[in-house]
């Protein structure tokens, strides 16, 4: 299909990657459990947007730079480091900050806010764009009449499938929040995702092209 082979192969290997543990899984599951299921959507459909983007760029080879050039994968990760501890520094204060009466949660602002985490997030990460320059090519034919809509189809395809399953574990983490639990475990929430987030960022600083 579009000059594409084995995609049953390349929805396997998509699954395996969307179910292993990473950045964005664990921002989906942050916020479903400090804001419901609304803000696990929003974080979500901002990772998507993220997938957009490197599927974009693999497209038009802009994903090749990060590739052949130190210096340019050297920006684009050390952004990306920068933006998680932008986040883990947020997570922080929101967990050192005294629990409110009646705190804002699912305001429109919050998950417009939440979906542009997510996007940025999964944008900034240099691996995630060399993860798609190197699995898409794969799946394509040598003899395929338009390799960039070979790229674009397959990088849909990897966006509708990764939605998908962020929105399936967005419900299993959802019903978590009906615990109504004790303040301190929303601020232990927001504490461990601070931990977590300032890993990741020191785990991406460190990643080599």
């Amino acid at each position: 299909m579009l000059g594409t082979h084995d995609l049953a192969l390349f929805a396997a290997t998509v699954f395996v990657l969307n179910a292993t543990p990473g950045v964005d899984m664990a921002y989906a599951v942050a916020s479903t459990l400090r804001g419901g299921w609304r803000q696990g959507v929003a974080a979500a459909l901002g990772i998507m947007m993220g997938c957009v983007l490197h599927t974009l760029a693999a497209a038009f080879g802009l994903a090749a730079l990060l590739a052949t050039s130190a210096e340019a994968f050297a920006v684009v990760k050390y952004a990306g480091a920068a933006y998680l501890l932008y986040v883990a520094w947020g997570m922080a204060r929101a967990g050192l900050r005294p629990a409110a009466p009646a705190p804002e949660v699912g305001a429109p602002a919050s998950l417009w806010r939440t979906a542009r985490q997510g996007f940025f997030t999964n944008a900034l990460n240099p691996k995630v764009a060399l993860f798609f320059l190197a699995l898409l090519p794969q799946f394509i034919d040598a003899d395929a009449p338009d390799k960039t809509a070979a790229f674009l189809f397959l990088g849909a395809w990897f966006i509708v499938q990764g939605l998908v399953f962020l929105l399936l574990l967005v419900a299993l983490v959802a019903p978590l929040r009906r615990a109504r639990p004790r303040p301190w475990v929303g601020r232990g929430l927001n504490l461990g995702g601070a931990g977590l987030f300032t890993v990741l960022a020191a785990r991406l600083a460190l990643a080599r092209p």
